[in-house]
Order: structure tokens, then C-alpha cells, then sequence
């Protein structure tokens, strides 16, 4: 049970102090800018994962766990549990955000900005660039090491900052599914949920002509 919790409290920081810094910035007239909501996402992750990466994996994505289950890393037996506490966790952060800041519309969903074909192919790319990264820090299927939370907290930063203003820079469903259920603007969240699944499982193969297998 220990493993659940962890990535329930993981997922719930992630959605709670990512998407918060967006709300927070709308509240207060930008306060606190595109580069600094793109350092809280990658922060954070990086913290969860030095804080529960040996207990979860710190996978707080689901994602993530598909990719490490298809690559034979990850039980099948735990996916679905992985699955539930991730999405139950985000929503429940959003949750909290609406109760906080209940004028605020969206709570930080991610909406494509431009074409519905850009964001797909952005999220794809960030989420392959992403999942290679995990597959290369990561022992069997968690995130845990000197330098994982350094490494994939740095990338996170920069796809937030890349891709951010296009697509929203998700990659993750449960980072989409939180907000857009809280807020009820589920529009689009299919792009969401896909783009992300494939990057990842791309990132299998590649993986493994790199680095070989685990």
C-alpha cells in the first residue's frame, strides 16, 4: 500500500503546485511568469522523486507506467492501481485549487493554443524526449538516483518552457484529466490522453537499441 500512497501524494503535488502556480500567476497579473510556472512543474517532480522515488518509483504518470509495464519493467498486476491513485490524486488537487481559487475558470487545464495536430506532435515529442530520460536514469521501474530527479526535473523545465505556450506541455493524462474534470472543459482531452501513451512507448525501443535491456 505504501507504493499507492506515495504515487497518490506524488501525482497530487505535481497537479497541486504546477497547475497552482498557473492559477496563481492568472490571479495576480502574472506574478509569477512563464519561466517560473515551468520551474514549479520541474521542481517539483524533481523533489517527488528524490522524496517517494524509492518507495513508488515516482512514476506520477500514468504514462509513465504504461511505458515501464509494455517494457516488461513494471508489473502488470500493480498498472491499475498506479493508474487510479494518479488520476484520483490530481483530481484531487485541482479539487483543492477550485476550493481555493474558485472564480478561476480553467485551474490550469491544458489547452492547445494553436492547431490540434501541433499540440499532438509536441506532446509526442516532449513525452518520447521525457520517457528516453526515465528509461536512462531509472532502476527497473523507478526513478531514483543521484541525478534522476536532477535529470528528469531539468527536462521537465524545459519541455514546460518549449512547449508550454503551444500545447501546455502536459505529458502526462493525469496532469490533463485533474483540471479539465475539476473545471469541466473536456474538451480536447483525448489529444491529451494519447499523444503522451505513444511518446512513451516509442521511447521503449529506442531505449533499448541505446542502452539495451535492464
Amino acid at each position: 500500500m505504501k507504493n499507492y500512497l506515495a504515487e497518490f501524494l506524488g501525482t497530487f503535488a505535481l497537479v497541486f503546485f504546477g497547475t497552482g502556480s498557473i492559477v496563481i500567476n492568472e490571479q495576480t497579473n502574472g506574478t509569477i511568469t512563464h519561466g517560473g510556472i515551468s520551474l514549479t512543474f520541474g521542481l517539483t517532480v524533481m523533489c517527488m522523486i528524490y522524496a517517494l522515488g524509492n518507495i513508488s518509483g515516482a512514476h506520477l504518470n500514468p504514462a509513465v507506467s504504461i511505458a515501464f509495464t509494455v517494457a516488461k519493467r513494471f508489473s502488470m498486476r500493480q498498472l491499475p492501481g498506479y493508474l487510479i491513485v494518479q488520476v484520483a490524486g490530481a483530481l484531487l488537487a485541482s479539487t483543492s485549487l477550485k476550493f481555493l481559487f474558485p472564480n478561476n475558470v480553467l485551474l490550469g487545464a491544458t489547452l492547445p493554443s494553436g492547431s490540434l495536430i501541433q499540440s499532438f506532435v509536441l506532446e509526442f515529442i516532449l513525452t518520447f524526449f521525457l520517457m528516453l530520460i526515465i528509461f536512462r536514469f531509472a532502476t527497473g521501474a523507478k526513478e531514483q538516483g543521484m541525478f534522476a530527479g536532477v535529470a528528469i526535473g531539468a527536462f521537465v523545465t524545459l519541455a514546460a518552457l518549449f512547449g508550454g505556450p503551444i500545447s501546455g506541455a502536459s505529458m502526462n493524462p493525469a496532469r490533463t484529466l485533474g483540471p479539465a474534470l475539476a473545471s469541466w472543459h473536456l474538451e480536447n482531452v483525448l489529444l491529451y490522453l494519447s499523444a503522451p501513451v505513444l511518446g512513451a512507448l516509442l521511447a521503449i525501443p529506442v531505449s533499448r537499441y541505446f542502452y539495451g535491456r535492464e
